[in-house]
């Protein structure tokens, strides 16, 4: 090897480098996933929570149990509901390649007696994918 040709050796793989690296932050930035994404999320999230803690938990009066005869797809049907009723109550931080999803709600009542549970969830939106950073839950009533 010459001593010309290594310093153009060099450059050729700082540039392929270089390039490299900006289609990934490229891909990154064009996969960050918008606020539509967390809400489907969202909604598929609190679909299958909704599932668990009210009807494979006996968290519902005998009374409603018994009245409702399928309660995962009676909480399946409102995942849209659910999704939309998350992205009111998220905010979203922008950080360019990446998103993070802070959503707090809960504390409303919906049946005498029967008060929705309060979380707060802050999460990484990231290559069209989302990561649970931390959870924070309070009881319903």
């Amino acid at each position: 090897m010459s001593p010309s040709s290594r310093p153009q050796r060099l450059r050729a793989l700082a540039l392929l480098t270089g390039a490299v690296a900006m289609a990934g932050v490229l891909s990154l930035v064009v996969s960050n996933p918008s606020l539509e994404d967390y809400e489907a999320h969202a909604g598929d999230q609190l679909v299958a929570l909704g599932t668990k803690e009210l009807c494979d938990a006996p968290t519902l009066p005998m009374v409603v149990r018994l009245w409702i005869r399928n309660c995962p797809e009676l909480i399946a049907a409102q995942r849209d509901a659910l999704a939309a009723l998350a992205g009111q109550f998220t905010t979203r931080r922008n950080l360019v390649v990446a998103s993070l999803y802070s959503t707090r709600m809960g504390g409303q009542q919906l049946l005498p007696g029967l008060r929705l549970p309060g979380f707060d969830v802050l999460s990484l939106g990231v290559a069209g994918r989302f990561v649970i950073l931390r959870t924070d839950a309070s009881g319903g009533t």
